[in-house]
């Protein structure tokens, strides 16, 4: 899969079946190669540029499934909040 395919995937809460946005960029760990996280900007946001730069870190362990239109995740969103440098 590449990164333009996951994208174009919604990012779904099961916690809660809320949509939280599309991925906007990965965290990756330098040493393994290996995907540590999906940075998802809040929605109505993209990185700062309208707002202040609210984003949502999902590490990869809490993503539940990967289907063809969207991913799900299992978060509860105020643990994976942060804020854009």
């Amino acid at each position: 899969m590449r990164f333009c395919d996951l994208c174009q995937k919604e990012v779904i809460n099961v916690a809660d079946c809320r949509c939280i946005g599309n991925v906007a960029d990965l965290e990756i760990d330098e040493c393994s190669g290996c995907i540590r996280a999906l940075i998802v900007p809040e929605c109505g946001h993209f990185f700062g540029l309208f707002g202040p730069g609210v984003e949502y870190i999902i590490p990869w362990k809490r993503i539940v499934k990967i289907g063809p239109d969207i991913i799900l995740v299992d978060v509860c969103l105020k643990d994976v909040k942060g804020k854009h440098p």
